[in-house]
This record gives structure tokens, sequence and C-alpha cells, in this order.
């Protein structure tokens, strides 16, 4: 099964996170990648999931940080590098036969910003066994992947701080 969190609102992540445990509670195995975020910009869920779950769930952060905003001075070959090797670490895991649930955090983003190209995510999607079910997150979600899709959530911004020039809070939004 494909699901799919997308659009402009906050929770994207968070439902994620909350069907990773959902899917845990009934004993598989989860393995949460995340695309775009890094190490150097760390959330609450990080400490968390790298631990709370033991070999439940297996949780890389793989991104680069922000792609052309937010002062990011990398290359953009950078950030495809490393969004092309945490796809190959999922696809590890698929091969692997371990894990029953995969979550593919910002991969929508990743494929916006053409880290991942449509047709990579179509190939990787194609090899993923019907028994493992599959999470992917982001905004701006490819066609492809939402016509693809078995659920389509899109959250929707109604309010949000950020535009009062209210800072992100942290254990809120990070």
């Amino acid at each position: 099964m494909l699901i799919v969190a997308t659009g402009n609102g906050k929770g994207k992540t968070t439902a994620a996170i909350g069907q990773a445990v959902r899917a845990m509670g009934h004993g598989r195995r989860v393995f949460f990648a995340q695309f775009i975020k890094s190490d150097g910009f760390p959330s609450g869920e990080d400490r968390l999931l790298r631990t709370a779950f033991g070999d439940q769930l297996t949780f890389l952060k793989g991104g680069r940080g922000f792609v052309g905003i937010c002062g990011d001075t990398l290359p953009f070959a950078e950030h495809r590098a490393a969004a092309l090797a945490t796809l190959d670490a999922v696809r590890e895991a698929v091969a692997s036969g371990s894990y029953g649930l995969l979550v593919l955090d910002e991969a929508n983003v990743a494929m916006a910003l053409k880290l991942i190209a449509r047709e990579e995510m179509d190939d990787f999607l194609a090899a993923v066994p019907v028994e493992c079910d599959v999470v992917i997150t982001g905004r701006g979600a490819d066609e492809s992947i939402i016509s693809r899709a078995d659920f389509v959530t899109e959250c929707v911004e109604v309010k949000h701080p950020f535009h009062s020039k209210v800072p992100a809070k942290k254990g809120i939004e990070y």
C-alpha cells in the first residue's frame, strides 16, 4: 500500500511518525528515512526515533538540509548525491526483507527539487514487494505518485504563526 501525505500545511512528518508507531504496535519493523532534513538541524523526533524503539525502527537522516534557501551554499550535486544515497539505503532495507513499513519523509520535496527523478522513484516503488507498505511525505507530490497511491492526504495550511513573524517553536514545529 502506498500512503502519501502532501500539502503546505503542518503535519506530514507527524502523520508518518504516527503511522510508524501504529505499524510497530502490530509487530512490524519500520525503516524511516528523511530525504531533505539533516543532522545539522536536529528536530524533536530525531532522538526518539533513533533510540526509543530499539531494532523495531531504523532511522536515517540522509539529507543535507535546505536546498537553495535559508543560506544553503552546498552545490546541488551534493544534495542530489545525498538523496540518491538515501534512496539506496531504502532499497537495501527492502532487499533485506526485514521491514513491513518504509517511510520516505520529504521524498516528495526531493522529487520536486529534482534531487530524485520521477523515473527513479517509479522504479523504486515498482520493486517494493506488496507485503511492504510505503509512506511518502512532503509538499508538492508529483501527480504520478498521487495517481499510484492508495491513500493521499493533503495537509492544508489555514493559519500559521510564521506569517505573523513568530519563530518556529521547539517541540511543536521541530
